[in-house]
């Protein structure tokens, strides 16, 4: 059973940042994508930033220049590194690893304060 766990949410000032990691547990192999997703209150998910398992990035444009998304394969975890925050990046962010399945870890509140 696959089990993912994000932490490094909180409450930090425009401008600052943040660390988000998933810790994946189970079979997992670093073959497979990994991504990381948010959802503000009222809003749907939606794509942050993605990586392949080779290493192949993709961000939606609002975060571009912003955030960097990396993998440790040794570790089975991915972490999401958030600069320059602003207060429409306040949300839920989901960390997720799709095998052909979909996993979704529970999510971390990242809240950015004006």
């Amino acid at each position: 059973q696959v089990q993912l766990v994000e932490s490094g949410g909180g409450l930090v000032q425009a401008g600052g940042s943040l660390r988000l990691s998933c810790a994946a547990s189970g079979s997992i192999f670093s073959i497979y994508s990994m991504g990381w997703y948010r959802q503000a209150p009222g809003n749907q998910r939606e794509l942050v930033a993605h990586i392949s398992g080779i290493g192949t990035t993709n961000y939606r444009d609002s975060v571009k220049g912003r955030f960097t998304i990396t993998r440790d394969g040794a570790k089975n975890t991915v972490y999401l590194q958030m600069n320059s925050l602003k207060p429409e990046d306040t949300a839920v962010y989901f960390c997720n690893l799709n095998t052909g399945t979909a996993y979704w870890g529970k999510g971390t509140l990242v809240t950015v304060s004006s």
